[in-house]
């Protein structure tokens, strides 16, 4: 099953509840699939890895996991605070994401 996503790569998002809650960042990957964002600096895990033929020197590597799509909110710089996404259809037909707080265009 594939989720719909308001939120895209690139969006500012802030953390609404867990571990992250009120921190802020890009998202840098968008799942779709599994219903998760990447957000940089949040969920931060490290990973052992042992000697192999592709990392032949092993050692202790920062991964960013994804975290729920349902725990992040975009960031409305207006408001200062997460805000619902929301689309809206222009004179011309297109179809444009807005924020529901504020009812501005997302530019992404």
């Amino acid at each position: 099953m594939t989720y719909k996503m308001r939120l895209k790569k690139g969006d500012t998002v802030i953390i609404r509840s867990g571990k992250y809650k009120g921190i802020s960042g890009k998202i840098i990957e968008v799942h779709p699939k599994l219903n998760k964002v990447t957000v940089e600096g949040v969920n931060v895990v490290k990973r052992h890895f042992k000697p192999s033929r592709s990392n032949p020197q092993g050692g202790v590597v920062e991964l960013t996991k994804p975290i729920w799509t349902s725990k992040v909110g975009a960031y409305d710089s207006a408001a200062k605070k997460a805000a619902r996404v929301g689309y809206k259809l222009n004179k011309d037909g297109s179809k444009v994401r807005i924020y529901k707080t504020s009812g501005k265009e997302i530019k992404s």
